[in-house]
């Protein structure tokens, strides 16, 4: 240029060849960088197709009447070469880059995050491009009517209230919500942004929390009554090398399993083969190896779909999400309450791990139609079935509500392909199960029903914490990323406000049948995330400082939150001890009355026993068959015959709580073929019946928890 300033810095002369990287090969730093920040999604996308595998190899092996250990091991070659065929895949895309000329050499992880960074995603959804700002406020104005109005249901302060107060605002917020991000979806002429991309130190960040979660999860221990079921069929795999189809915990897998939980979940089994491959305890193999992976793995997931949702501040973001789980326990259906005490549990790890990448998986299909995505919508599916019955139902909620937004949107086709691919093979198998097994009775279920006020009580509970869970649920929305997030969001929520409407649950529960479930409706949301998001929030300043500093204070105001007026996991209130060492998620004194009752050189026939040393016995070993292994599943085998009703009674006799006469407690010890009573010491009564009975004193335990067995005579 003529005018250009005579006193130009002259450019930095070119680095010498030898210290110039090789075209298309990345710095050995800048690989690992890459590598590190692509780690979250490597572990929870190999997890869910090595998870999907054995499900599918699972449900084959029931036509071969294979063992879980032949399975098992057929899996890990399944693995193996799975595991080859992507190393391949990645080797051949690895040396196409470095061939391709103009293909450039930057890691994922050496760029910011689309969250870190101003740009479109800086503005909130409700307030971005094309949407009218003057339909916001009525939209945020009703949803915090319905946060605050359904925090105080079931408080003093709300005694007064209707529910239809936070029903009708909550339905109208999220019809609000739905609208301004669809017109904001259809005004957007720009090109979809591109997913943000971790750095290396967000993502080292998430499996630095995950890994903490994970120790955290060895010193925890919830005393689950659910236990019996799930840990005593682990149990009994690795025991028996077998997968028990009929009863195994009242028989000898000789009377009819429960109807209301057909064998079709798989993560049981795999804990059992596991243990029984490496020659180990099925409870240790549950709670010391399993457990901790879950936990990464869960904790990865929230990480994935947070920040993906996130228009800012993810890592601040998913930092109170998990808060929130660690300090809103509690209650028996919250969501912390499913998260490291229950874990284990496949409905656990199904509501904090498949739900979140669900929503990530349904996110990146809808944004490029990609057949990977839909691969792992469809493996997710198939975990999902492999980890609870519940899927069949959550699932299709879930995947009703995405596929809803997407209609709206004109997107019929990828809503219809993704929605089939997500629901078919969970309700296929319920299906098919039934169809094999026979009708579906959800007897055994818990039979209380709850509304729709109190199935938002139950997990997203009231006072300050139902208010923030409502605000995160009705305004989570507008907050989120724009377009694909925003939209699936305010479908997650538009769905879930239709359910809270009075009469909705009733009429739904009617027309299928699944009452018994129907609390867990709330699991639909990402609720975690969505209570991240609050802290995302924008203000508009020119001073990016200030907008940081708005995100920290909602962050510190909601953890103070959480921490001043909810149960944390650790609190005995949300019956969890704590452990100064790993132990197994049992009372220890009930634990070792119930080995030492099994190393009891007993007479053939059922054991008696206290009705909470039964229930942990059959976590000790299947081999010692108990009268009572919770009185709950004996709905499913009609309580008004002796089979139910003499194991009532002995329970109660043995617990001390009635005192039976001889005449009915020999009988019902006939009945039943009872060898074996084991009662506390200061249980005299019961003591004294024994020995009228025939029964000769076998052995007895000091204190603390002093026991006495008797055993049959002859």
């Amino acid at each position: 240029m003529p005018n250009a300033d005579p006193v130009a810095v002259a450019p930095p002369p070119p680095a010498p060849p030898s210290a110039a990287p090789a075209a298309g090969r990345p710095q050995p730093a800048r690989r690992l960088r890459s590598a590190l920040a692509a780690t979250p999604a490597v572990v929870t996308d190999a997890a869910v197709l090595g998870f999907a595998l054995w499900t599918v190899l699972y449900h084959v092996s029931f036509l071969f009447d294979l063992r879980p250990s032949v399975t098992f091991l057929g899996w890990i070659v399944g693995c193996v070469l799975l595991a080859g065929l992507a190393g391949v895949r990645a080797v051949r895309r690895s040396r196409t880059a470095a061939t391709t000329p103009g293909t450039p050499t930057a890691s994922a992880g050496d760029t910011a995050s689309a969250g870190d960074t101003a740009s479109a995603g800086d503005t909130a959804s409700a307030g971005g491009t094309g949407q009218p700002r003057r339909w916001l406020l009525p939209v945020v104005a009703a949803g915090v009517v319905a946060a605050v109005t359904a925090g105080l249901a079931g408080t003093p302060a709300g005694d007064v209230l209707s529910w239809w107060i936070p029903a009708a605002a909550g339905a109208a917020a999220g019809v609000g919500a739905m609208l301004l991000t669809r017109r904001a979806w259809r005004a957007d002429d720009a090109a979809p942004p591109g997913p943000p991309t971790p750095t290396a130190l967000q993502s080292g960040y998430a499996l630095l929390i995950s890994v903490g979660v994970a120790i955290s999860s060895l010193y925890l221990a919830r005393n689950t009554p659910d236990d019996v079921y799930y840990v005593g069929k682990t149990v009994w795999v690795a025991e028996r090398d077998l997968v028990p189809t009929n009863d195994f915990l009242f028989t000898e897998n000789v009377a009819p399993a429960m109807g209301s939980l057909p064998p079709t979940p798989s993560i049981e089994v795999f804990d059992g083969a596991l243990a029984h491959v490496l020659g180990i305890h099925g409870a240790s193999a549950t709670w010391y190896l399993a457990l901790p992976v879950m936990a990464v793995l869960a904790v990865l997931a929230l990480w994935r779909l947070t920040h993906r949702w996130a228009p800012r501040r993810p890592v601040l973001a998913f930092s109170v999400a998990v808060t929130y789980l660690y300090l809103v326990a509690g209650s028996d259906a919250a969501l912390g309450t499913f998260h490291l005490p229950r874990l284990y549990e496949g409905k656990g790890m199904f509501v904090s791990a498949v739900i979140p990448l669900m929503w990530l998986y349904l996110t990146e299909w809808f944004d490029t139609r990609s057949r990977r995505s839909l691969l792992l919508v469809f493996a997710l599916s198939v975990t999902a079935a492999g980890l609870t019955t519940t899927s069949a139902i959550i699932l299709p909620m879930l995947v009703g509500a995405a596929g809803l937004a997407m209609l709206l949107v004109g997107r019929w086709k990828d809503a219809v392909v993704g929605g089939l691919v997500a629901v078919a093979y969970p309700v296929g198998a319920i299906v098919v199960s039934r169809l094999v097994l026979g009708g579906m009775d959800a007897a055994g279920a818990d039979d209380a029903f709850f509304d729709a006020e109190y199935t938002y009580r139950r997990t997203l509970l009231v006072g300050i914490v139902g208010v923030i869970s409502g605000l995160a649920l009705w305004c989570g929305p507008l907050l989120a990323r724009r377009r694909t997030p925003a939209l699936l969001a305010a479908g997650a929520a538009l769905v879930m406000s239709v359910l809270l409407v009075p009469g909705v649950l009733e009429t739904l529960g009617a027309l299928t049948g699944i009452s018994v479930v129907l609390w867990r409706v709330p699991w639909l949301l990402a609720l975690p995330t969505l209570i991240g998001l609050l802290c995302t929030v924008s203000v508009p300043s020119p001073s990016r400082l200030l907008r940081g500093a708005v995100g920290g204070l909602v962050a510190a105001a909601m953890v103070t939150s959480f921490a001043v007026w909810a149960t944390p996991m650790w609190s005995p209130d949300s019956w969890v001890e704590t452990h100064t060492r790993p132990t197994w998620k049992l009372p220890q004194q009930r634990q070792k009355i119930a080995f030492w009752i099994a190393g009891q050189d007993r007479p053939d026939g059922l054991v008696l026993a206290p009705s909470t040393i039964m229930r942990t016995s059959l976590i000790v070993t299947s081999r010692v068959r108990v009268v009572l292994p919770r009185d709950f599943y004996l709905v499913e085998y009609d309580l008004n015959s002796d089979f139910a009703k003499d194991r009532l009674l002995l329970a109660r006799f043995a617990d001390g709580r009635e005192k039976p006469d001889r005449e009915q407690v020999g009988g019902a010890l006939e009945r039943l073929g009872v060898g074996t009573i084991c009662v506390y010491s200061g249980n005299r009564y019961a003591r004294d019946m024994a020995v009228e009975l025939g029964f000769e004193k076998l052995a007895s335990r000091p204190g603390p928890g002093a026991t006495t067995c008797y055993g049959r005579s002859g």
